[in-house]
């Protein structure tokens, strides 16, 4: 990855979060530039430091989800540890935790107890349920917060059972919305010189990522499970190939027209059934049988290369390592390596003046930064 403009410069985070939806959140602030410093229970670290998958190197997981920051041993029920800790943070911009709701408080480390040491202090809750509500001090995880949210039941085929999206869905998005709402937050105490805390609800979160499945619930109509289909609109699906699966994902008419056009079928487009996008959602399973009947007869690299010839959106269905690999994700140079581990992880997904922003420093050891925690304690004092 090439060296870029970094955004967030000068600005220092006090990151007591730990696992995913936080460590995720801090990592996006420290390739734009900002100083994350790391705080873990002393002799053990983040749980992450000691989830698989392993290598001689340590956990892949942690090193992904915490590049780029430093990492200082903390007791926060110590009282030395607790003084020292707001030294530090009168000398940062952001505090991130993930507490459960209540926690922090009874550390002594809440946003109230924290801008009386920092007044312009931007601090970030992660949290299931946000910091107030009867739901907020029940404990969550992804997989809860999937189930509670809806998006599990209307993920997977309507003959299945309700499916898990596969990856921690509503850990990152918190994670993205918690980056997003901190840079917005800084932002505003450059106009003005306040703070601001930022309370992020996973299900709050996972929730506001379902437009489509909101905009049919607000038709009267319950989200369910349509595979892989899309729930309006036609033809938005994967349909068979004579090697496997194609995804073809037509969203306007005139598109259609073209798609009939290639499938050597331009009579469908005039057909009283596939006129409109909701005529084609509703004869989903007959326009299907059309499609297949041309697609079954070609590879889908052969069907691939047709529909790109036409500009039909399309696809092969790749697995992960096909994915990133491949000549489309290698492309993009979003894989990153750690200089210390040699593990890769896929870094800053946006551009800055066309390069990717990205930190230099490796994931730390456990207490790493240790020292550089007592001896600004030390000057603190002087």
């Amino acid at each position: 990855m090439n060296a870029t403009k970094q955004l967030l410069t000068g600005v220092r985070v006090a990151d007591f979060s730990r696992v995913l939806a936080g460590p995720y959140a801090t990592a996006m602030l420290a390739d734009q530039g900002a100083e994350v410093i790391k705080i873990e229970m002393p002799g053990h670290g983040d749980d992450s430091r000691h989830l698989g998958p392993f290598t001689e190197s340590g956990s892949t997981y942690f090193t992904g989800l915490n590049r780029g920051k430093r990492s200082i041993e903390a007791d926060l029920k110590d009282p030395d540890d607790h003084a020292r800790l707001l030294a530090l943070i009168a000398e940062c911009d952001v505090v991130v935790e993930n507490f459960r709701p209540g926690v922090a408080a009874k550390l002594g480390l809440s946003y109230d107890d924290l801008r009386s040491v920092k007044p312009d202090l931007v601090y970030a809750s992660i949290s299931g349920f946000g910091q107030v509500g009867e739901q907020a001090k029940r404990p969550a995880y992804d997989t809860v917060i999937q189930a509670l949210s809806g998006l599990m039941a209307s993920t997977g085929f309507p003959e299945g059972s309700p499916t898990r999206v596969g990856e921690s869905i509503a850990d990152v998005s918190a994670g993205v919305f918690a980056a997003f709402g901190i840079s917005s937050a800084l932002f505003h105490r450059q106009v003005t010189g306040e703070g601001a805390h930022i309370d992020i609800p996973m299900l709050d979160v996972m929730l506001a990522m379902q437009p489509t499945n909101a905009s049919i619930h607000s038709a009267g109509t319950t989200p369910s499970r349509v595979g892989n289909r899309h729930p309006v609109s036609a033809p938005f699906d994967t349909y068979r190939a004579a090697d496997g699966l194609i995804v073809i994902a037509v969203a306007n008419d005139r598109l259609f027209g073209t798609l009939a056009a290639t499938l050597g079928k331009p009579g469908l487009a005039a057909d009283p059934r596939f006129a409109t996008d909701g005529q084609r959602s509703d004869n989903d399973e007959a326009l299907r049988g059309e499609i297949e009947e041309f697609t079954s007869g070609h590879s889908v690299t052969e069907l691939s290369e047709l529909f790109d010839t036409a500009g039909i959106p399309n696809s092969p269905v790749l697995d992960f390592a096909e994915a990133v690999d491949g000549p489309i994700g290698a492309g993009r140079g979003l894989t990153a390596s750690d200089p210390r581990t040699g593990h890769a992880y896929l870094g800053h997904p946006l551009l800055v003046d066309g390069t990717r922003p990205a930190s230099t420093l490796p994931a730390p050891h456990l207490g790493e930064h240790n020292a550089d925690f007592d001896s600004a304690d030390s000057a603190s004092s002087n």
